[in-house]
């Protein structure tokens, strides 16, 4: 059994990040997570929060760098690509505005220095609400995402040494274009799961793409795995983490159905568990946060710190702790009933916004190339 715990004043000093959605947030080992970028009230920002595990403390760095024309980071964005490899942050692409970038960044994070990186090789495309996953401590593999034109489904391997890049050829059958997805390396494979394509169908189809490692000396090739158990639903914006023997999916946000002009944004917990391999409900025994989506979540030992994030009308900021039932920090709840949310529900609790997605972002941004252009209309 886990609880969900809104995080107290007392669990953190410092001052913690301001509302967002669209971020990024990656965890530097085990000492600290950082927080870059997002949107807010029709704003793109740049900032970098991070989060002191052992002192429990948030501080913002004084980065030092120098970009290509004179700026000490990256300009502002969301919906970008973020991965930690050792002590450092690599950050590519996402969006600021009506224009989809495709510069190329590392942050190390015990000095505190950006620098943006000249790459080689076949260089992707500048895109949004692409998903990536390190490979190891040296790779970092990207799929998809949206150029302003179309949803894309190639897949790019960086060599973060030699800052090469390598677009990957592959054969057989591929997974549909996507972008708003999520890519994560399990072992030998990279999963990917749901997005939105092209025509606008947000889908819940889960993909394998082997041949990543070069030392297992295999073609690369995707396999469609439909699993048993409890599927989620399609979704997009939504995020995979990767705990112990499981993955954990929370939120994101589908479609109401052909004749519905509303979004529904998600809460519940879904797992993929490794071991048996299947999709299961992860029970939890009180009420959830707020259904949400393109929000972060990140993992600290056994527990899972939920940030920020979307759900159609208002941005984020709050904090909350996913424990199990044996974390001291559980204990607060013991004073109140809880409400318990079988395992088995189908759908948790969903949120249905009153206005459409699409007016929704043309309301977030007043200008004629939206957020979420066509990508996110349905």
């Amino acid at each position: 059994m886990h609880y969900w715990v809104r995080a107290s004043p007392s669990d953190f000093s410092g001052t913690t990040p301001q509302p967002r959605s669209g971020h990024t947030a990656v965890n530097i080992g085990k000492s600290k997570i950082v927080v870059f970028g997002g949107l807010v009230d029709k704003r793109f920002i740049s900032d970098l929060c991070v989060y002191d595990i052992e002192n429990k403390l948030w501080f913002q760095p004084e980065c030092t760098g120098n970009g290509s024309v004179g700026q000490v980071g990256p300009s502002p964005r969301a919906f970008h690509i973020a991965i930690a490899i050792d002590c450092h942050m690599f950050v590519f692409g996402g969006r600021s505005g009506s224009k989809r970038l495709g510069d190329f960044w590392v942050l190390d994070t015990d000095i505190w220095q950006w620098s943006e990186l000249t790459s080689f090789g076949d260089l992707p495309s500048p895109r949004d609400f692409a998903a990536a996953s390190a490979i190891g401590n040296r790779k970092i593999v990207m799929y998809g995402g949206w150029d302003g034109k179309k949803w894309l489904s190639d897949v790019y391997v960086l060599d973060t040494i030699s800052l090469e890049w390598m677009e990957l050829s592959v054969s057989g059958s591929l997974p549909p274009p996507r972008c708003g997805h999520t890519a994560t390396m399990v072992e030998k494979r990279m999963l990917v799961y749901g997005g939105r394509g092209g025509g606008g169908p947000i889908m819940g189809d889960l993909w394998a793409l082997k041949g990543l490692l070069e030392e297992e000396n295999e073609t690369p090739g995707w396999t469609q795995l439909k699993l048993p158990g409890q599927a989620p639903s399609p979704r997009c914006g939504h995020t995979i983490t990767s705990g112990g023997h499981y993955l954990l999916l929370f939120g994101g946000h589908g479609t109401g159905g052909w004749l519905s002009r509303y979004d529904i944004y998600y809460n519940e917990c879904i797992v993929l568990d490794r071991v048996s391999v299947q999709w299961k409900r992860l029970p939890t025994s009180n009420e959830p946060p707020p259904a949400r989506a393109y929000h972060s979540m990140t993992c600290i030992g056994s527990r899972y710190l939920l940030f920020g994030g979307f759900d159609g009308k208002s941005t984020f900021d709050d904090l909350w702790w996913l424990v199990p039932e044996e974390d001291p920090i559980a204990k607060r709840l013991t004073s109140s009933p809880a409400k318990n949310i079988p395992e088995d529900k189908d759908l948790a609790i969903a949120k249905e916004t009153q206005l459409s997605h699409e007016v929704i972002m043309q309301m977030l941004l007043k200008m004629s190339d939206s957020l979420y252009p066509v990508v996110f209309r349905t």
